[in-house]
């Protein structure tokens, strides 16, 4: 059987990333480098050596963004704080925050104005949830495991209620929601799950590519936490899984004995990494290249007020 790669859909790009990518090169173009951005726009190399080759300065500490410059907030939102401390220092704000995050800050405020403690399902340490974990001043807290719900101690049991980073495992996320309506059986629940839809959709269709393949190849940066998701969610399926930032980091030992590779791309990895992943196995003797069927993405979401339309390219 000749050797084959399938190519999981859907794969790549999301609409909030597409969203906070145009923010920074509109910008950019419209009122020239540089434009600073607050922590990666997008948990991806390659995209951010690129917006950095076109003028984008990346920064954590709002003190190295000169009075009056425009700033990017990143995709995965920022604190109150953050963002009270940026209109002080009278910075020329543009919110790359994905809107579905977005939604969960929003989730936040209602429940903390229902005086209600609030549990967070999310990675300490990751900037989405820090930065929801900052649009309240108390009451909330932090679990990463089903352990951690059995150890939790919250000041009222009966007012609690749960958010979730938007990247997580979807079955990881399942397990401790399941934990916390247990131990606490009053707990409420966001209107409608907070995991966002192309989260959700690039699990799944690693799940299905799974049987069909020997191997898993992710495309994304170590810092990618849906990335490093769709990995977990490919051994978690008994397929043996690497996450590459690109295709020099393919170790052909990978592909000793192995006929069919199957090949998906995190949320932030554009789709160029893919061809040039799918070009390399060619080049290490791989024939073939199969689509696989999946669910078709047409989300779009608006861009903030005050860019201009990006010019058109020859």
């Amino acid at each position: 059987m000749d050797k084959e790669i399938l190519l999981a859909q859907p794969r790549g790009f999301c609409a909030g990333v597409d969203r906070a990518i145009e923010i920074v090169e509109r910008a950019l173009a419209q009122f020239g480098a540089p434009v600073y951005v607050r922590h990666e726009i997008v948990h991806n190399a390659y995209v951010v050596e690129d917006l950095r080759n076109k003028g984008a300065v990346f920064i954590e500490d709002l003190a190295d963004v000169p009075s009056g410059s425009h700033l990017v907030f990143s995709a995965h939102g920022v604190s109150r704080a953050i963002k009270a401390e940026a209109e002080e220092r009278g910075l020329k704000i543009f919110d790359a925050t994905c809107p579905l995050v977005t939604k969960v800050h929003v989730e936040v405020a209602k429940m903390r104005e229902e005086n209600r403690e609030i549990i967070m399902i999310g990675h300490q340490g990751h900037p989405e949830v820090e930065g929801t974990m900052g649009q309240s001043d108390a009451g909330m807290y932090l679990v990463e495991t089903v352990a951690d719900v059995q150890t939790l101690h919250v000041k009222s049991p009966d007012r609690l209620a749960y958010v979730s980073q938007t990247t997580l495992s979807v079955d990881d996320t399942t397990e401790i929601i399941a934990a916390l309506k247990a131990r606490f059986p009053l707990i409420a629940e966001p209107k409608k799950g907070d995991i966002c839809y192309a989260t959700t959709n690039r699990q799944h269709a690693v799940k299905l590519m799974a049987p069909q393949v020997e191997l898993v190849i992710v495309v994304g940066s170590p810092s990618s936490s849906n990335s490093n998701r769709l990995r977990e969610v490919a051994q978690k399926n008994g397929v043996t899984s690497y996450m590459v930032d690109n295709a020099r980091q393919i170790d052909p030992a990978w592909l000793v004995g192995k006929k069919r590779i199957g090949v998906t791309a995190g949320a932030s990895a554009p789709e160029i990494l893919v061809e040039e992943v799918v070009a390399m196995l060619k080049s290490m003797g791989i024939g073939s290249v199969r689509n696989l069927d999946g669910v078709e993405e047409h989300v779009t979401f608006p861009l903030p007020k005050g860019l201009n339309p990006r010019p058109a390219t020859a």
